[in-house]
């Protein structure tokens, strides 16, 4: 593995990391607050919020700084921020907590896709399904650890040990982050956005493949725990074996889709996805529905790689103009949408939710066929 491979993997496995660490925590944070499922949304609205704003401010830095300064800054913003959380008081301080939280996970996130499209570009082949697998495999480090450690030693030292392992995987990658050239058209021209059908219709399809791995982050733990009856323990392992069963098939996922094609390789994978979704919703105990997000995560997992892939590489645009439409709309599906089901889960129960979100998936089978681009990309990259 090249330097600058290594380097962009560990900034993947340091931001799911911190992102799966939050998974567990959520439940301990609403009992601490003394808050309602529906306050808990709007927290979570937050966090979507802060995403939101920061994501295509963090795509205006790269096109003018490049990736590397960009996913510098915001990795070490984002590292003590689960700590800070986890001081705030009361309701209003977490507000401003979740604000920076999701939006430091969004800012960073778009920083490194960046740079390991640059990566690609580089060394001529695909990496990004394994990128993403190092994500995944940073969330389930996170949430894996995370109730075993709040069970054992408490939640202020389980946070302190999230912290100082994010700034080590930092570290070790810090030198070997590769150093990309700002596009010289960005500083000429006023960045806009695509007026073309094209990078929208993937952007859906990144959107819709996300909705349900933020539900599973955000809520699973509880649907587990109050509707299920699982031990905190136990409830953490919703989000962990969704996110095993996601690494283990992202780092093959640029090996299949050699064999099969981005498209039929997107179309298995949704299908497989609808099924676990389904599987979970329904479930009699919490074991079964681990089961079924163990299955989720096994379709998920190259869903999106393939948008993204599709999205860098459309004729007529430049890469970054479509990831950047891909990536805020999906990662906003994943930080944004959660709250909404908050809001309905209070009245309707999870269960129901967790059923009724495939129905995304039949969407995201319309749009397949866009994923040929991915193919493209990897054949001419």
């Amino acid at each position: 593995m090249s330097k600058n491979r290594l380097a962009v993997s560990l900034l993947f496995l340091m931001n799911g990391f911190v992102t799966g660490s939050w998974a567990p925590k959520i439940p301990e944070f609403k009992d601490r607050l003394g808050i309602g499922e529906s306050v808990l949304g709007l927290l979570i609205l937050v966090f979507g919020i802060g995403s939101l704003v920061l994501m295509p401010i963090a795509g205006g830095f790269i096109a003018r700084a490049g990736s590397q300064k960009v996913v510098k800054v915001t990795a070490i913003i984002l590292s003590p921020l689960l700590l800070v959380l986890t001081l705030a008081p009361n309701v209003w301080t977490a507000a401003i907590g979740m604000f920076l939280l999701g939006g430091f996970v969004g800012a960073m996130d778009v920083a490194m896709n960046a740079n390991a499209v640059e990566v690609e570009k580089s060394m001529r082949r695909a990496i990004m399904s394994s990128c993403h697998a190092y994500w995944s495999l940073g969330g389930l480090i996170g949430a894996g650890i995370g109730g075993f450690l709040m069970a054992r030693v408490g939640v202020l030292p389980h946070v302190l040990v999230v912290t100082v392992l994010s700034l080590v995987f930092l570290a070790v990658a810090w030198p070997m982050i590769l150093a990309d050239r700002p596009h010289s058209a960005a500083n000429k021209e006023k960045l806009r956005l695509p007026l073309t059908p094209l990078p929208w219709l993937i952007g859906i399809m990144a959107l819709f493949s996300m909705v349900p791995e933020g539900a599973v982050l955000d809520w699973g733990a509880l649907y587990l725990r109050n509707e299920l009856g699982a031990s905190v323990e136990l409830s953490g392992f919703g989000f962990a074996a969704f996110s095993a069963t996601m690494a283990t098939m992202r780092f093959a996922g640029d090996h299949v889709r050699d064999l099969l094609g981005a498209k039929r390789t997107l179309r298995l994978c949704t299908v497989t996805a609808l099924v676990g979704m389904v599987f979970a919703g329904l479930a009699p105990n919490a074991v079964v529905a681990i089961l079924g997000f163990a299955l989720a995560g096994i379709g998920i997992s190259n869903m999106v790689p393939i948008a993204f892939s599709a999205a860098g590489n459309m004729p007529g645009l430049q890469p970054g103009i479509g990831l950047a439409v891909a990536t805020t709309m999906g990662y906003s599906g994943m930080l944004f949408a959660p709250s909404l089901i908050g809001f309905i889960a209070e009245h309707s129960g999870f269960a129901i939710i967790f059923t009724c979100i495939p129905v995304l998936f039949i969407v995201v089978l319309l749009l397949s066929h866009h994923a040929v681009h991915a193919d493209h990309g990897r054949e001419h990259s």
